[in-house]
């Protein structure tokens, strides 16, 4: 179990880390998004108030982290990290809107259907997602077709209906049915854990590796995930809009089954422990080329986002 001094130092270990994938990825979304002299400049406006600046990273970070352990080219490595933070990205687009959680604030400012409008938001999310299948189908991500295909297909399976689509459905249902502790975990598996599962496949997928190492990345990703949605539902209890970027206490209000409500505050923040220990133990194979996706999985539970 992480003590505060543990938690502390997993704070300090990976700001400079964070802070630099932040600033690598709003350059290349900066370079992706020029804004064009026509009618499709408040598109792209959109676009780039969604992508560019604000958020942890998390995602991005893990790729990052996941190609380091075999020594992929750090700019193809955060083309991946690119369609994975475009992909997600679309998604709290959408899931923002008033048809699904109808948020104002994301990130520490107004969402992009409040910003713009609703029409434009749809079209910023569909974009964004347009946008991260031709950052991975092209050639300066990887020259082997085959490893280009898999990146493709990984990524539709983590978005689509058998992933974070297919959550986000879940957790409408849930507000109109009675959720276990079972189909809560499933829902997260699918709507958080897909996209987190996949920046852990990347790495293996663009450094050509075998089964076996994948099935621990695997391992780390299922756990992580969980953990970072338990860590997600105690900052909706616990938090303050002005620490998440977000609104919080919304779960409750809608009466959506969570970790923290079916399990309580003390016996979930012990799971989301538990689950950071197993996950590092995935790891136990690798030497210190694993040191940032451990810092990672601590500080997955002490986060503000």
């Amino acid at each position: 179990m992480m003590s505060d001094q543990d938690r502390v130092h997993a704070s300090l270990s990976l700001k400079p880390a964070l802070d630099a994938i932040g600033t690598a990825i709003d350059q290349r979304f900066d370079r992706l998004l020029p804004l064009p002299d026509d009618g499709r400049r408040r598109l792209f406006e959109a676009m780039r108030h969604a992508v560019i600046g604000g958020g942890k990273r998390m995602r991005p970070l893990l790729v990052v982290a996941a190609c380091d352990l075999f020594h992929v080219d750090r700019e193809r490595a955060l083309r991946v990290a690119i369609a994975i933070e475009a992909v997600h990205c679309y998604s709290l687009i959408h899931d923002d809107l008033p048809c699904m959680d109808d948020d104002d604030l994301r990130r520490g400012k107004p969402t992009v259907h409040k910003a713009f409008d609703e029409a434009t938001a749809v079209l910023a999310g569909d974009s964004l997602h347009a946008l991260a299948f031709e950052v991975l189908a092209d050639e300066a991500t990887h020259e082997d077709p085959f490893v280009r295909s898999e990146l493709v297909l990984e990524l539709a399976r983590a978005s689509g209906p058998s992933g974070m689509a297919g959550g986000q459905m879940m957790d409408l249902a849930a507000e109109s049915q009675i959720f276990d502790l079972a189909a809560t975990t499933r829902l997260q598996q699918l709507k958080t854990g897909a996209l987190i599962s996949f920046c852990l496949d990347a790495g293996a997928i663009m450094g050509r590796v075998g089964d076996a190492q994948r099935t621990k990345l695997r391992g780390y990703a299922h756990d992580l995930g969980l953990a970072f949605q338990i860590a997600d539902d105690l900052l909706d209890v616990e938090g303050s809009s002005a620490k998440t970027g977000k609104a919080v206490q919304k779960d409750a209000a809608a009466g959506k089954a969570t970790f923290v409500s079916l399990l309580g505050v003390e016996r979930a923040r012990t799971q989301a422990e538990m689950l950071i220990d197993q996950a590092i133990g995935h790891l136990h194979s690798f030497g210190t080329e694993a040191d940032l996706l451990r810092a990672i999985a601590r500080f997955a539970i002490e986060r503000d986002r």
